[in-house]
């Protein structure tokens, strides 16, 4: 431990502790820009500068370590002016354009100027004329108002491992850009975007459709479609954000309430699609892991952030892959078949639009020809958490005065075993809920699998049922994927057995509650509440395991037959194919 002042207040801490770390202790705010509690400090934009007593010498308080007696000053005539010149000098080579950014009242630089009453450009303009990536259809690349802190190559290449972002160029015409300075969609992009979540500014961003679901559901006459939207599990934990509640907080039923508010004709939920998910997962397991219908370990294919990873890293783990569709995608295509056939709609007048937490979504409903179910594209549009916000703010609705709605049936119900799916290891939580069923036609006391919970990187548990003693795997966060996966590859190769029969795996940290498309400002605190929110939904749910969602039961017995049927794998299962990493 170690002693010293900040301002004057004696503050007492670890060693190793940095000087901004030990501020906030005691209630001292240093301004910041390119620092995220996510990432390791790295002193890029210079605005934390702070003095230890009368030392002329400025330290960078994100990366300095608080030592023994040191009596730190964050503010001062000189602090002020030297944070000042350097937002200054940022805002000379950044645009203008806040009317028009997707981050206007939600920018790091623009509360920044704000509160250094920044109203006049004290340095000449010096904007590049950088072009604008659009490529992936998901993520926007605006190099012209990168800040240059850092935070998404960062997060790229340290947190998930895939270094599709990089720096390009020296001193005044450093640049980010794609790796190999390639379009962002020719190179090892997975959509996953944690870029745009950490982005403090208007330089990287998802697609915004709100326009397209806008038109769709003000559309009239003979043109108009039938509007059909699902929810995400995530979703629901972290909307109320956006509206001023407190991380993790579920507001489920305002939710639909505010959807039908909007126009859409039709509210079902994913979680429903969760629980369809995990009949055809689950009785993929039990096939693979009694009977030696295919290898293990099966691996949950619910994320298409990585699953564009494994496609393009790992195709030799095609073969463990679950083939089940995720609950987004199977939800589509039960709204354009069986929905369709029961409403007398002809799909090609349903508009299928999915909310979801991340990015990825985006490009994953046009992934390959089994996206395109019933002969329509399954789901049209899907929107992040943070598009749903802007549009329930500009239908003018009061989402928190709302009234508590339910979806529609029969695809709305759900299970807690559906909800958890937002979590890290809630697939994996649920799928054993529903396999240890289907092994041995009894229901387990405690559903509780507290094991595979938690924001630890990797996490291991070994399940009983009937004597089998089922090892598993949970990891989330691409960077910390390819240790688990070199370790079966590892086995595979020296003849052994492999260390996991099931492994779920999530491209974000946290799982879905964490994704790309979420409001932004995520640490592991928001994490941890939006989890808790997603236990809670669990806890209080009439049925926490899927097979005893009734509504499962009815649409198997009108429509799939039965999990596995030949039916279910032509709607509900999917394909991969190996991609080349750079195209």
């Amino acid at each position: 431990m170690v002693n010293a002042k900040i301002n004057g207040i004696p503050v007492h801490v670890a060693k190793g502790t940095t000087i901004l770390e030990a501020a906030r202790k005691v209630n001292v705010k240093i301004p910041k820009l390119c620092h995220n509690n996510d990432l390791e400090p790295w002193a890029a934009c210079g605005i934390c500068v702070v003095k230890n007593g009368k030392s002329p010498k400025m330290l960078r308080a994100c990366c300095t370590p608080l030592e023994e007696g040191m009596d730190i000053i964050t503010n001062d005539a000189e602090l002020v002016a030297t944070r000042r010149t350097v937002i200054e000098l940022i805002l000379s080579t950044h645009p203008d354009d806040c009317l028009q950014c997707p981050r206007n009242g939600d920018c790091e630089l623009q509360t920044l100027a704000a509160e250094f009453g920044i109203r006049e450009q004290s340095f000449p303009k010096r904007l590049r004329g950088l072009a604008t990536d659009e490529s992936t259809g998901t993520i926007i690349l605006n190099p012209e108002k990168c800040v240059r802190c850092g935070r998404c190559v960062k997060v790229c290449q340290d947190m998930q491992g895939v270094w599709a972002i990089e720096f390009l160029g020296r001193g005044e015409k450093t640049r980010i850009a794609p790796a190999a300075d390639v379009a962002l969609a020719e190179g090892p992009c997975i959509k996953c975007g944690q870029c745009s979540a950490h982005c403090p500014v208007g330089a990287i961003y998802e697609m915004d459709q709100t326009k397209v679901v806008w038109d769709a559901l003000m559309k009239e006459g003979p043109d108009a479609k039938t509007c059909v939207v699902q929810i995400a599990p995530a979703v629901r934990v972290a909307l109320g954000e956006e509206f001023g509640l407190p991380p993790g907080t579920v507001i489920t039923n305002k939710i639909y309430a505010a959807l039908r508010r909007m126009g859409f004709d039709v509210i079902f939920d994913t979680n429903f699609s969760a629980d369809l998910t995990i009949m055809e997962e689950g009785t993929e397991l039990v096939k693979r892991l009694v009977h030696n219908e295919g290898p293990l370990p099966l691996i949950t294919s619910c994320c298409p952030a990585w699953v564009d990873y494994m496609e393009k890293y790992y195709p030799d783990m095609i073969p463990h892959f679950s083939t089940a569709k995720s609950p987004q995608q199977m939800m589509g295509a039960m709204i354009k078949t069986y929905w369709a056939g029961k409403a007398s709609v002809d799909p090609a007048k349903i508009f299928s639009v999915s909310v979801m937490p991340c990015t990825a979504k985006k490009y994953e409903n046009s992934r390959n020809d089994d996206m395109y179910s019933s002969g329509q594209k399954d789901v049209d549009v899907t929107l992040t958490t943070r598009e749903l916000a802007r549009m329930i703010k500009q239908a003018g609705i009061d989402l928190l005065n709302l009234p508590e709605e339910e979806p529609d049936s029969p695809m709305g119900p759900y299970t807690g075993a559906g909800t958890i799916f937002g979590a890290t290891g809630g697939v994996m939580e649920a799928a054993l809920r529903s396999a240890y069923y289907l092994i041995t036609d009894e229901d387990l006391k405690d559903v509780n699998f507290t094991g595979v919970r938690g924001i630890s990187g990797v996490k291991e548990a070994r399940v009983h049922i009937k004597g089998a003693d089922v090892r598993v795997a949970v990891a989330h966060q691409m960077g910390n994927i390819s240790m688990v996966l070199e370790e079966v590859r590892k086995a595979k190769a020296e003849g052994k057995e492999v260390p996991w029969h099931f492994i779920e795996v999530m491209a974000c940290r946290g799982g879905c509650i964490g994704g790309g498309g979420q409001p932004y400002g995520c640490t592991d605190e928001v994490r941890q509440k939006r989890m808790a929110g997603i236990y809670s939904d669990d806890e209080h749910s009439e049925y926490r395991c899927s097979h005893r969602n009734p509504y499962i039961g009815q649409v198997y017995k009108e429509f799939l037959e039965k999990p596995g049927s030949h039916k279910a794998h032509k709607l509900l299962h999917t394909h991969y194919t190996q991609k080349p990493v750079y195209k």
